[in-house]
C-alpha cells in the first residue's frame, strides 16, 4: 500500500536516514562546545588564583616595612627590597604555582606585586590553544602611616 502511494506521488526512498546524519552532527557539535567550556572555565579559574595569589603577595610585601621615629610620631616605610623579599617568600610556600615577575614600591606606602604563570587547558581540544601565559597584578597599602 505504502509503496504504491509512494509512487503515485512521486516520492522516492533515497533521503531516508538523513535525520541520522544531522543528529550525529548536532551531538558532535555539542560535544565541542562542551570540551570549549570546560577549557574556558578552567582558564578563568586559573587566573582567578593568580590573582588570589598577587593579592597575597602584595599584602605580605606591605607587611615588609622598616619603622622610623620621626620627632614624636612613628612612620612605616616601605622599600623594594623589604617588598621583593615579603613577596618571594609567600610565593616559596606556594611551590612553583607562579614566578615573580616585580616586586616594589612605588611611593613608600604601598606594594605592588606582578605575578605569572601559565596556564594548561584540562581537555585537549583543537579549538583551544595549548598553554596560555597568565598575569596578575596586585597593589596593597601599609596599614601604619
Amino acid at each position: 500500500m505504502r509503496r504504491a502511494l509512494r509512487q503515485r506521488l512521486g516520492t522516492r526512498q533515497d533521503d531516508e536516514g538523513s535525520v541520522l546524519i544531522l543528529t550525529l552532527g548536532y551531538a558532535v557539535l555539542a560535544l565541542v562546545a562542551i570540551l570549549v567550556c570546560v577549557d574556558a572555565t578552567s582558564l578563568y579559574l586559573a587566573q582567578k588564583r593568580l590573582d588570589g595569589l598577587a593579592d597575597a603577595a602584595a599584602l605580605a610585601g606591605a607587611d615588609g616595612f622598616t619603622l622610623s621615629v620621626v620627632g614624636d610620631e612613628a612612620r612605616a616605610e616601605l622599600t623594594d627590597a623589604g617588598v621583593h623579599d615579603q613577596a618571594a617568600a609567600v610565593l616559596e610556600q606556594v611551590a612553583g604555582a607562579a614566578a615573580l615577575v616585580s616586586a616594589s614600591t612605588p611611593d613608600g606606602v604601598s606594594a605592588r606585586v606582578t605575578v605569572a604563570g601559565t596556564w594548561h587547558p584540562p581537555v585537549l581540544t583543537m579549538f583551544v590553544p595549548d598553554g596560555l601565559g597568565l598575569q596578575a597584578t596586585a597593589t596593597s597599602r601599609t596599614a601604619l602611616r
